[in-house]
Parts: structure tokens; C-alpha cells; sequence
């Protein structure tokens, strides 16, 4: 047989075999559970946080452009310009007017920015989302609007009610400089989730060129994507409109985006931990091997086998529980994550509670996508730090002088 084949066999046999060992079995066993545990916390909960990064990006996508064309003193061409970018493939085209002010009823006031959008557009990205009132009523002239759920809830209004837009303006009149106000009547309420529902609020287009005095201008186009993470139509009308600024929403929102790729990194990195400690126990379990084991030891050695040979057989040991414990990690965490939504849907039918409350939350159940990209990540890690662990019991079963050892065995 030869030395590598040796090598294979008895330290599979030592990582399967020791049934009969009492508390060495235990720690092996252990080692082996450590590691599938940790594996599938960690794929799980890297899923999750795919999941809520997912519905942030969606929901957001539903109010906020996908690309935006604009110039600083605003668009008095638009509807040109947008019959002629709307025959381009894989986007719609809408103007839009934007500005900042203060949403007020007799609760106070809250700050909001402002859309004015044409029906057709407000009746797509925001009509789906209505949970009170409708978006159809924003009728030009009648200066109706539209707000977050959140900031209906604070300002403690319902479709009908008057509300106050002060614009960030003064009017000067005899008796002085005042604020620019206009009253305008709450039409309907949309639910989105998360802080876009507390501050944008919507009107129709020529009512809100009439509030913020744009005449017939608007202050730019908002694209709607055929595929909003695709964007090579936008970066070909960058270079057939170069006096055009033409942003995108991965562009405008990058700091958040920023801050979910940060938060996600930083959470693997603490959950490694625990697969850093699964590892510890491979170390500890191969020590406590080393040490039952020098009597065969010896008797190795004394057969012929070489320091490198007797290091092998506890470098397959020791990879043979981690790679084990990877492997059903990846099996189980992975299953969870794909079944995660489901599962927890059963645990509240099971005992009749909302883990996720929609009154509170922006979400009803718990997010979850599964990136392979991930596991495999997760799994190369945690394969390092496996053989990282066997290094050391390795290299100290291969420096045992085999006279030492099996007078030690007597």
C-alpha cells in the first residue's frame, strides 16, 4: 500500500471509526456538528440579509426613478425629447417635476419631496400600492395629493382631509414676506414600506408646475427599465446627449447600497466566529487523537512510515470532519434558506403569531435569496480554516520520536 493511500485509510478510519472511544468519539462528533452549524448560520443569515437588500431595492424601484435625464434650468422641450427617447427598446419615458417642502394638518408638519408625474406614470409605479383613497383621482387642476402611509400616520389624516404644502419661498406681500402655501386635499394613501413612506408625496404634473412655478417646464424625464440592473441603454444616451445629466437610482442611492454591502461584510465576518471556534474544536480533537494514538504511532514508525506520512493521516483526519461538517452545512443552509419564507409562514399558523407585524414592518414575511456565490464563499473559508486547524496536531504526531512513543505506550 502506498504511503499516500496509507495515509487516507487510517485517517478516515480515525475520523469514522472511533465509536467505541468514549469521549474522543464525543469530541469528534462535536467538531463535526460545530461545523455544520456554523456553515449553515452563517449561509442563512447572509441569505436574509440578500433578501432585505432585494426589498429595499424593489420597493424603492416602485417610487424612486430607475434613471433620471435633466439640466439644471430644467426641460422646456420635453415632450420632444421624449417621443424621441421613447422609441428607444427596453424603456418608457415620463416627465416629472420635483421639489422639497413641508406637508402640514393640525398635528404639524413633516418634510416630503414633492413628484409631480402624468397620470398614466402615477397610475403604474404608485397604483399597485395604494391602501387607501386612489391614484386615479389626482385630476389636473384639482390639486390633489398622494402620501406615504407613514406620514399619514403622523400627521393623523385620511383621504378628504385638507393638508398645507409650504414651499421653501417667500411671497412678499404688504404686510411682508411669508411662505409660499398652498392647500391641497388628500386623495389617497400608498404603503411601499420602509422611510420612502413617510417622505414622498405625489401630485399630478401640471398641478405641480403650477405649485413650484415651473410654467411649462419640468425639471427632467424618469426612465422605467425593461430591467433596472441592466443599464447600457442608459450609459448609450450619456454619449448621444452629453449636455444632458443622466443619473441612475444605483447612482443617486449608492451611499445605502454602500452601507448594505458594509453591513453585510461585517456580519459574515462576526459569524465567522463561528466556524473559527468549530475549527478550534478539529485542533482540540486532533490533539486529544495525537495523544491516544502514540502507541500506533510508534508502531508506524517502527514499520517505516515516514514523520510526512504519519502528519497525513491526521491532516485527512482532521479535514475529513471539516469537510464533512462543510458539506452537510452547505446542504442544510441552503435548504433553509431556499424554504426560509415557508417556514416561518408555519411556525406562525403553528402557534397563531406575527413574527412580522405589516403594521409595524415594511415586510410581511422574512426575506430571503440564496446566492451560490455565497455558499461558495462561505464553504472555501471554512475549508481554510479546517486544514489551517490540522497543521499543528499534524505536525506535532509527526515529530513523535517512535521509541518515545511506545515506551510511553507502556
Amino acid at each position: 500500500m502506498s504511503r499516500a493511500r496509507l495515509a487516507l485509510f487510517i485517517g478516515l478510519r480515525y475520523a469514522f471509526g472511533n465509536r467505541g472511544q468514549g469521549y474522543l468519539s464525543f469530541v469528534s462528533v462535536f467538531s463535526l456538528a460545530a461545523m455544520t452549524l456554523g456553515v449553515t448560520i452563517l449561509i442563512v443569515v447572509l441569505s436574509v440579509m440578500n433578501g432585505f437588500d432585494r426589498e429595499i431595492k424593489t420597493r424603492m424601484l416602485d417610487v424612486v426613478p430607475q434613471a433620471t435625464l435633466s439640466r439644471p434650468e430644467g426641460l422646456a422641450d420635453w415632450a420632444a425629447l421624449r417621443d424621441q427617447l421613447a422609441v428607444r427598446a427596453g424603456m418608457t419615458v415620463a416627465p416629472y417635476v420635483e421639489g422639497q417642502a413641508l406637508v402640514g394638518f393640525a398635528r404639524g408638519q413633516a418634510p416630503a419631496v414633492v413628484y409631480g408625474l402624468e397620470s398614466a406614470a402615477l397610475t403604474e409605479r404608485i397604483g399597485p400600492h395604494m391602501v387607501a383613497g386612489a391614484v386615479q383621482a389626482l385630476a389636473q387642476g384639482e390639486f390633489g395629493i398622494v402620501i406615504g402611509q407613514l406620514l399619514a400616520r403622523e400627521l393623523g389624516v385620511v383621504p378628504g382631509d385638507k393638508l398645507l404644502v409650504t414651499l421653501p419661498e417667500l411671497s412678499i406681500t404688504p404686510a411682508g414676506a411669508f411662505p409660499r402655501v398652498k392647500r391641497v386635499t388628500l386623495v389617497g394613501v400608498y404603503r411601499v414600506g420602509g422611510q420612502l413612506d413617510n417622505g414622498v408625496a405625489f401630485l399630478h404634473l401640471a398641478d405641480a408646475q403650477k405649485l413650484f412655478r415651473r410654467g411649462d417646464r419640468v425639471d427632467g424625464l424618469r426612465f422605467t427599465l425593461t430591467d433596472p440592473y441592466r443599464l447600457e441603454g442608459v450609459e448609450a444616451l450619456r454619449e448621444r446627449y452629453p449636455e444632458y445629466r443622466i443619473s441612475t437610482w444605483q447612482e443617486e442611492a449608492s451611499d445605502l447600497f454602500h452601507a448594505l454591502r458594509m453591513e453585510k461584510t461585517v456580519v459574515g465576518l462576526l459569524l465567522s466566529v463561528i466556524v473559527g471556534v468549530a475549527a478550534f474544536n478539529i485542533v482540540a480533537a486532533l490533539v486529544l487523537m495525537v495523544n491516544e494514538k502514540r502507541s500506533a504511532i510508534g508502531v508506524l514508525r517502527s514499520y517505516g512510515a515516514t514523520r510526512s506520512t504519519i502528519a497525513a493521516i491526521f491532516n485527512v483526519q482532521g479535514c475529513a470532519l471539516g469537510l464533512t461538517g462543510i458539506a452537510l452545512g452547505a446542504v442544510l443552509g441552503g435548504a433553509l434558506a431556499l424554504q426560509l419564507a415557508e417556514l416561518i409562514a408555519w411556525i406562525e399558523d403553528l402557534f397563531g403569531f406575527r413574527i412580522f407585524d405589516p403594521e409595524l414592518y415594511f415586510i410581511t414575511r422574512l426575506p430571503s435569496q440564496l446566492q451560490w456565490s455565497d455558499v461558495a464563499w462561505v464553504c472555501a473559508g471554512a475549508g481554510v480554516l479546517t486544514l489551517l486547524a490540522t497543521l499543528y496536531p499534524a505536525w506535532r504526531a509527526g515529530r513523535l520520536d517512535p521509541v518515545e512513543a511506545l515506551q510511553g505506550a507502556h
